[in-house]
């Protein structure tokens, strides 16, 4: 029998779900031009639903709008937004309506990770990080919900972190923004309950994206080891010793996408091979 090792995780296999039960509705995803945002939204494409990406990188927007539409035959509108403006979301969420109509699955996907010992985390590092993660989240979630109330109908899906669910030395900022963003989606999961509406997080370990390449070059650079035995330390913390694929949490975040997933709201799920349980 194969175990984890003897799997190849990087290609998704065919046994994903299938057909367009998303047809009709419009996602919108932050921090969508690359690595796990990236994944997600192709893969809500797939299953039917009409795109808004969201970034800071112009082209990189529009070449994954144009791979988006022409692979999947759906709209795939772009938006350039600092989601920690209030007034630019606003603004880029309305035009996206007007794009393609009220948002009806919100994927906050949008992040980042900086790490320092807690003794030298200065306050400008502190404020980016809740900032980016846990902000950013708050801001985009507002300007989604009035339509999701309106509809009676929505999915907010948190991509968090496992650092969401326990803590790691020397990110003790990121962490912080990470275990908010998970009781941010426990609170407003109670709030529209009865509403239509179901609020999740998906809480990946280490993923197989360039934040994680950064990571590893990190490593190299402060302690002089090969990015093989740094890629293998970041792996052991998965008790499948590997790096979570972004199709991974593309697919988790699309089952809670699916309107069959009514019941399912106010959960942390870890897609980290065991390591949160």
């Amino acid at each position: 029998m194969a175990n984890a090792q003897d799997t190849d995780y990087s290609k998704a296999p065919d046994g994903r779900i299938g057909g367009t039960p998303l047809s009709g509705q419009h996602a919108l995803v932050t921090g969508a031009t690359r690595g796990i945002g990236a994944a997600i939204a192709s893969n809500l494409a797939r299953l039917g639903a009409d795109l808004t990406l969201v970034g800071r990188d112009a082209s990189g927007l529009k070449e994954q709008a144009g791979e988006i539409s022409g692979t999947h035959g759906v709209k795939a509108h772009i938006e350039m937004i600092d989601i920690s403006d209030e007034a630019k979301v606003g603004a880029g969420f309305s035009s996206a309506a007007s794009a393609n109509g009220p948002v009806s699955i919100l994927v906050n996907n949008a992040g980042a990770a900086k790490s320092a010992p807690f003794h030298k985390t200065d306050r400008d590092l502190w404020d980016f990080m809740l900032t980016i993660n846990l902000t950013g989240t708050f801001v985009c979630t507002q300007a989604a919900l009035p339509a999701m109330l309106e509809a009676s109908y929505g999915r907010i899906i948190n991509v968090a972190s496992t650092a969401g669910l326990t803590g790691y030395g020397y990110v003790s900022a990121y962490c912080a923004a990470k275990h908010g963003v998970v009781g941010l989606t426990k609170s407003l999961a109670l709030e529209t309950v009865t509403k239509g509406i179901t609020v999740n997080a998906v809480c990946p370990g280490y993923t197989e994206t360039g934040l994680v390449r950064e990571t590893i070059e990190n490593i190299v650079a402060k302690t002089g080891r090969t990015a093989e035995d740094a890629r293998a330390e970041l792996a052991s913390s998965n008790p499948q010793k590997r790096l979570v694929q972004p199709w991974e949490v593309a697919e988790t975040v699309a089952w809670l996408a699916l309107p069959a997933s009514a019941s399912i709201t106010g959960q942390a799920i870890p897609v980290a091979g065991g390591e949160v349980m």
